[in-house]
Parts: C-alpha cells; structure tokens; sequence
C-alpha cells in the first residue's frame, strides 16, 4: 500500500545562498556598522517578505513508488498522490527561507503568528494509573484579559464559562496535538487554526488544543508525563469532547510527537461514534 506523500520545504538557487553568505562575512554592512550579523539576516529575510517579485519556492511531494490507488464518488480512479497535490495550495514561502533552518531561525524573531485566543481548563486524569493533570486550551472569541501566568491571549475560564460549554451545535471540531515541548501557542499550529476558526457561517470550525504536561505554562502535578505512546490525557479529552458535543464531527491533526500520540489514540475508537477522529500532520522524524 501506498504512503501518503509529505510535502518538503520550498528551495531556490545558489544566488539566494550567496546572499546569506555574504552575511557571514567581515565586509558585510551589518559588522562595519556594529550590528550582530545574526540579527542582519533576520532583518533582510523579514525585508524580503514583501519582495514579490523575487519568485515563490518550489513544492514537492515524496510517496511511495507505488502509491495508494482510490476510486471517486463517481467511479473513476485516481491515487494518493493525486489527491494530494490537487488539495494543496500552492507553497508561497519566501524565497531566502530556502530551508528548514532559515525558517526556523524567522519563527524566533518574528511575530508570535496569528491571533488566536484560547480559555483553558485544568483537566485531573480519571484513572489512577496515569494520575495527575493536563490543560487544554479552547480556541474562543476576542477577549481584553490577560493573564501572565500563562502563554500570550490565554486565560482561564471561570466557573460560569465552562459550566455553559455543552452544545448540541454540529459545527466540526478540531482537536489538535503540538510538537515536542510546544503548546498551543505555537506559530504552526495557530496558522493551521486561523482560517477554520475565523470563517463564517456553516463554515466556521471549533477547536482545542492538549497540552503535554508540562507544557504550555501548565505545572506538572505528578510524575506521569508523556512520550510518543502517553494517550491516556487525549483518550479522556476524546470521551468528555463526546459527551459535551454530542453532534460535532471530531477531527484530529498532531504534529511530530503529537501525530505519533493520535495516530495511536484512532486506534482505541472504534464505535461509529467516532470514525471521524481522522489523523492528519507528519510523523515522527
């Protein structure tokens, strides 16, 4: 069988290289003028974000030789691949973000992304075994409180909040699983978030976010943390999301460490009830 195909960061040229480069460099502008080269580079790539007419990155896609063959609805074949690149917009990163190691040195300087608000609640894990707490974050509307405690455009709810959370809406909900040590504040995961939480209408998502523990600002309150199998904090957000939103479609999608943790938990539900737990995000590499 087929493997789904994974989409790779753009790439460009040598001229893009040289420019970096030049940075590096004792004749560049940034140390004649006492400036920190790293800070230099961050500076021209943040410049180069409005340069259009340097060009977009290239997109492609990996698979298997042979990858998974499909029917339509209206009988004719077609294949993972296919799918794929037909449902993927086009890759319109920034020329000089050439690799994964230039874009990630922009996320440390950049903007902390989207404005996604969130109210988290402190969950206590039912079962014994694997005691102790977990946060989850619940994407909201615009709110003016803050609370420094915890990440940027988070706060807790109180009590008359999350007692009025249940609804029989049928709105699809989301629920998402960070990275590595991440948390729901990071800039990935909010890009993913934004245009399903802020379209209208029937189109409009719901969303939460499960913090590891640990994570997130969230205090670790007993020696059980997580690793690539600790399902037991999203199989018991999975059970209480089914009570409290009986008619919503529940969607998943987790990101490196968090896919590995979903991938596993699909494979605890098995009752219609939840055949739409999907997985979706990149493993673990």
């Amino acid at each position: 069988m087929g493997t789904a195909p994974r989409l790779l960061q753009g790439s460009t040229g040598g001229p893009i290289i040289t420019v970096l480069l030049f940075c590096l460099q004792p004749a560049c502008p940034a140390s004649q003028n006492g400036l920190d080269k790293f800070q230099f580079i961050i500076f021209c790539l943040q410049v180069s974000e409005k340069m259009e007419w340097l060009g977009h990155a290239r997109t492609t896609f990996t698979h298997s030789p042979t990858t998974l063959t499909l029917k339509k609805h209206d009988g004719t074949s077609t294949d993972l691949l296919a799918i794929c690149q037909e449902s993927t917009p086009p890759c319109r990163l920034n020329p000089f973000l050439f690799n994964g190691h230039v874009q990630t040195m922009l996320t440390a300087v950049k903007v902390d992304g989207p404005p996604i608000y969130y109210k988290r609640k402190i969950f206590e894990n039912e079962d014994p075994d694997y005691a102790g707490s977990f946060a989850v974050d619940f994407v909201v509307g615009k709110y003016s409180e803050s609370d420094s405690s915890l990440p940027i455009r988070t706060t807790y709810f109180n009590d008359e909040e999350f007692g009025a959370i249940a609804s029989d809406d049928t709105r699809p909900m989301l629920v998402v699983l960070h990275g590595l040590s991440g948390g729901s504040y990071e800039i990935y995961l909010k890009h993913v978030l934004e245009p399903l939480v802020d379209a209208e209408g029937d189109k409009k998502w719901e969303a939460c976010v499960i913090n590891s523990r640990g994570c997130a600002h969230h205090k670790i309150t007993s020696s059980i943390l997580y690793n690539a199998r600790a399902t037991w904090d999203t199989r018991q957000t999975v059970k209480w999301l089914r009570q409290k939103f009986p008619n919503r479609p529940l969607f998943g999608i987790g990101f490196s460490l968090g896919a590995n943790i979903l991938t596993t938990v699909s494979q605890s539900f098995t009752s219609p009830r939840h055949t739409r737990l999907n997985h979706l995000g990149s493993t673990w590499g």
